[in-house]
């Protein structure tokens, strides 16, 4: 398998390389200089140059909030350009595994979301998300597009270092109790898309979230309590809605993701959250609790 990431500096990308590297699969990430998005023509050059047998796709314009404000780039990123990579990958005879989030949905539902629910995105990132999977999947029929949530690493910018840089600080942090998803650690999340790419047999889209649910300040509390006993950072959890803590983009209420699909076509199926949540934790406290 010749395999190709999209993406270099980005959490997932990063997983990526990290995993392929543990599973002994040559993996080669471009990210800019040499594969711009932003310049789709010369990103299909590059593509093209290196004629991989498998591309995942793990770049994407994530700042939720400033999408509200920059949406053409929001689009060209997250829309536009997929669906050209989607459209060399085809023309190389090259499956496409691109990731999507739970923000294509409104949050409404009661019940875990499953692939076949109707879409209806309430941000400009939701939006620019779902037009990306629509446009991935018509240019390339062998695309499989992984939709997955709460997304974490122990390096870079995300929930669980966010929290644990406020805990430095200060001794209560406010946290959102109404959202519900499930969160996923960035190293499964690519040790599933390494699997898929091994054998890509079934196309189409696909959940891909971590076991379990929670809530955001559920999720601080787990991480401050496990962050405690490995003698890092710390602080008590005030419990607070939504509605307490506006925000210029409407996050789903309900991020909870059915991913029963992904284990009956490929026998794929994160761990239970709190078990990565440790794994992730072990990794920052090696690093001496680096969460700046």
């Amino acid at each position: 398998m010749s395999l190709l990431v999209i993406g270099r500096s980005g959490q997932v990308a990063r997983a990526l390389v990290r995993r392929a590297a543990a599973r002994g699969i040559a993996v080669e990430a471009l990210g800019r200089p040499e594969l711009d998005l932003e310049a789709p023509a010369l990103a299909e050059e590059a593509i093209r140059a290196r004629r991989p047998s498998v591309i995942i796709n793990a770049a994407a314009y994530t700042a939720v909030d400033k999408a509200e404000d920059d949406r053409d780039r929001a689009y060209l990123l997250n829309s536009e350009a997929p669906a050209r990579i989607a459209a060399v990958a085809a023309e190389l005879g090259a499956p496409l595994i691109h990731f999507s989030t739970d923000y294509v949905f409104a949050g409404d539902k009661e019940a875990p979301y499953v692939e076949a629910d109707p879409t209806a995105p309430a941000s400009v990132y939701g939006a620019s998300k779902r037009e990306g999977e629509e446009r991935v999947l018509a240019a390339n029929p062998r695309a499989i597009v992984l939709r997955t949530a709460w997304v974490y690493d122990s390096a870079g910018q995300n929930f669980v270092r966010t929290m644990l840089r406020l805990a430095s600080t200060r001794d209560e942090i406010s946290v959102v109790a109404d959202q519900h998803g499930a969160p996923t650690y960035a190293d499964d999340l690519a040790d599933a898309a390494l699997t898929i790419a091994a054998k890509p047999t079934a196309f189409g889209i696909y959940h891909c979230a971590g076991q379990g649910e929670t809530v955001w300040a559920d999720f601080a509390a787990a991480t401050f309590a496990g962050a405690a006993i490995r003698g890092g950072p710390s602080a008590a959890v005030k419990r607070i809605t939504t509605a307490d803590y506006p925000t210029r983009a409407r996050r789903p209420a309900n991020s909870r993701l059915n991913c029963d699909k992904l284990a009956a076509d490929y026998g794929v199926r994160l761990r239970l959250w709190p078990d990565a949540l440790s794994d992730c934790l072990d990794e920052i406290a090696a690093s001496g609790w680096s969460v700046g």
